[in-house]
């Protein structure tokens, strides 16, 4: 074999297989973790002509997908069901298939531990798996966000374990996802991928193949690159929300609409880029990534004091809702205690069915901890388990006149594009409008007999 990296040595038998693989289409992918990564990838592969083994650990949902049903919001049913009625996408809970796949994308959850330290427990059991079942030939290319240095200390080590060399036996990469729910411009294949290998054949076999479906496929030198990008990414969106969540603190000390503020601050073409306040962070990335970046930093004896500091004020936001809430109400002659509070939206952003990491969780549970009954309405997402939201088992409740006036005060959390805001100033007394949907409304609003107090973030 003559093919080359970056002028670098021969790439070897293995990565000759690989690529005639490729071209030929005979190349089958497995993906390990069939959720908001996981699954739009598969189709993606399927769609480019590969086969796909879909592994989950989940029975549940692993027989969802046979059905050719979704559960999450930018897949639909449709996308399914000619894939796995054709048998191009095939959904297993079989691990003992993990040697089948010509290449293995591993996508799953990094948490943190309730210490906000980085929880890779599903990395390396995942590893562990495909150690067992490693054989020659194999790419194995890690999605799931995490910090720097971890393919190469903690996954290469458990994958070499059995003799094989890495760009030798097998090819080892980083490639970190960029989805962004929800989002209609930016999807998983025109969504540049960002590509690293440990060695050089490595590199070229995860750019080829992700060059079959992607776009734009940008190789960058290391596995720690790819890995500080991916954290980097989400900890400047973390620390520029921040910046404007503290500014809405100032601006209600000062008396002033931190909207229209950030609205003109907006328009100027240069040197700024605007971002918007709002009940705090939610999703699996901005409120978690920063954690990744800064643990990994104390190894160099290095304190991120800034993304630190980030991180405590979007973690201070739902109180200070829960506090604007419980002014407000005392501006009626109402205590929190024994009133009914209404939430619009448990999402963690617009338009998704996706409450993780959410504020206005813990927005609610503020509330209930302050003696209000809580009920909330969220178009897509029909319950809450209890262990989930951390109180009690709720369900959406239907958003009616009747609901609106029997609420002591409406909380929008969310600003999903189905809520009327003139609609909802109709019928309720009192609004809390964290979003600003309710923008161009006065802040008395609603028919004279029945005047709507809106009271923004």
């Amino acid at each position: 074999m003559t093919a080359e990296a970056g002028g670098g040595p021969p790439l070897g038998d293995r990565f000759s297989e690989f690529v005639a693989g490729i071209h030929a289409r005979r190349t089958l992918v497995g993906i390990v973790g069939m959720g908001y990564v996981g699954l739009p990838l598969a189709l993606e592969k399927v769609r480019a002509g590969f086969k796909v083994l879909g592994f989950d650990h989940n029975p549940a949902r692993v027989q969802t997908l046979r059905e050719g049903r979704s559960y999450i919001d930018d897949v639909r049913d449709a996308d399914l069901t000619a894939p796995v009625e054709a048998g191009s996408l095939i959904p297993t809970g079989d691990f003992d298939r993990l040697a089948d796949p010509d290449v293995i994308l591993i996508c799953v959850p990094t948490p943190l531990t309730i210490t906000k330290d980085p929880d890779l427990s599903h990395i390396l059991h995942v590893t562990g798996l495909i150690a067992r079942h490693l054989r020659p030939g194999q790419l194995i290319s890690l999605e799931s966000t995490t910090y720097p240095g971890t393919t190469e200390e903690l996954i290469l080590p458990l994958l070499s374990g059995g003799g094989l060399k890495v760009g030798v036996d097998f090819f080892l990469a980083f490639s970190p996802e960029r989805i962004d729910p929800g989002n209609r411009s930016y999807q998983t294949r025109n969504s540049p991928k960002i590509v690293a290998g440990v060695t050089p054949a490595c590199l070229e076999a995860a750019r080829l193949f992700y060059s079959q479906t992607i776009e734009r496929v940008i190789p960058v030198s290391s596995p720690r690159v790819a890995e500080l990008v991916k954290v980097f990414e989400n900890t400047y969106r973390a620390v520029n929300i921040a910046l404007v969540n503290e500014l809405a603190l100032l601006c209600d000390r000062m008396g002033l609409d931190v909207w229209e503020i950030v609205e003109a601050a907006g328009t100027k073409p240069f040197g700024i880029q605007t971002f918007h306040p709002g009940p705090g962070v939610g999703g699996h990335c901005i409120p978690i990534d920063p954690h990744y970046l800064t643990w990994k930093a104390r190894e160099y004896g290095f304190h991120t004091r800034f993304i630190e500091l980030a991180s405590e004020v979007n973690e201070s936001m739902p109180a200070f809702v829960k506090e604007k809430v419980q002014r407000a109400m005392n501006d009626r002659y109402r205590s929190l205690a024994g009133s009914r509070i209404l939430v619009l939206g448990v999402a963690y952003k617009r338009d998704i069915a996706d409450a993780r990491e959410s504020p206005a969780l813990k927005v609610m549970r503020l509330l209930e901890d302050a003696g209000a009954e809580v009920a909330y309405h969220d178009p897509l997402i029909p319950e809450l388990e209890g262990k989930y939201y951390g109180g009690r088992p709720l369900r959406s409740v239907t958003l009616d006149e009747g609901e609106l006036k029997r609420a002591d005060c409406v909380v929008i959390l969310t600003d999903h594009s189905s809520y009327d805001p003139a609609w909802i100033a109709a019928h309720a007394s009192l609004i809390v409008d964290t979003r600003n949907i309710t923008g161009s409304l006065p802040r008395e609003a609603g028919p004279a007999e029945r005047r709507c107090r809106i009271v923004k973030l």
